[in-house]
């Protein structure tokens, strides 16, 4: 880490989505100017569209905006796992970059938080949809995917698949690293000795660019994923101090 070491870094992983970076980077200021020290990482996976100029411009206007370019798409998690990497905040929060999370949500999180104090260093906050902004079957979709996750990993979580989060640096980089982290990180962090606290947040509707998920590519590829972190979570032991 940078020896200007900072409390946060809002971590945006990006793909196609010229037209929702300098919206989103100034509602991220917005909800967190004048609190702490924080810089906000977008992290452009190999977008073919107008975004990389975009964040070009958004970097040369705004001094907490930092901008990391993957060559070829590695995808979101990957994404996610550069930019914390090249993090210099304590925390860490994500984001999607599509504008369906609400950065207002943000000091919800942090409030909940300071709530808990030193124990929070082992927790991972993250936001629960409590009404999604999302079409009928996506919404099927994901309950069944929830269901089922929630079944075999017993990660106490509702929406294991929200992504803002909220996260110790130190404690996301204990993580395993593969391409579905994102989707699985309550259920890592309780077999990393943590534990998942779901804070309610804001879900809004895609209002520019299009989804990079299909419904059954991500179920495919998914129960094959599920049930790598349930032998994950089943082969593991933790000492007892």
């Amino acid at each position: 880490m940078s020896a200007e070491t900072l409390e946060l870094s809002v971590v945006v992983p990006v793909k196609n989505e010229a037209g929702n970076v300098a919206p989103l980077a100034a509602e991220i200021n917005a909800a967190l100017a004048g609190q702490f020290s924080y810089e906000i990482i977008f992290v452009d996976d190999g977008s073919s569209d107008a975004t990389a100029a975009e964040l070009h411009g958004l970097v040369s206007s705004d001094a907490n905006v930092r901008a990391i370019r993957h060559a070829a798409s590695c995808g979101q998690s990957q994404a996610t796992i550069t930019g914390v990497s090249e993090a210099r905040g304590v925390w860490i929060a994500t984001l999607d970059g599509d504008g369906q999370n609400d950065p207002a949500d943000l000091p919800k999180l942090l409030a909940k938080r300071n709530e808990l104090g030193e124990a929070a260093a082992r927790v991972l906050f993250i936001g629960r949809r409590a009404k999604r902004q999302d079409d009928v079957m996506r919404l099927l979709a994901s309950k069944i995917a929830n269901g089922i996750r929630g079944a075999l990993l017993q990660d106490h979580t509702q929406d294991s698949g929200c992504g803002i989060k909220l996260i110790r640096r130190d404690l996301f980089l204990e993580l395993p690293r593969f391409n579905a982290l994102h989707r699985f990180m309550p259920a890592l962090v309780i077999r990393a000795g943590g534990r998942a606290v779901s804070v309610p947040v804001n879900h809004r509707p895609r209002t520019r660019g299009i989804s990079k998920y299909g419904i059954l590519q991500r179920g495919a590829i998914g129960l094959i994923d599920l049930l790598g972190i349930f032998w994950l979570m089943r082969r593991n032991t933790l000492p007892r101090w």
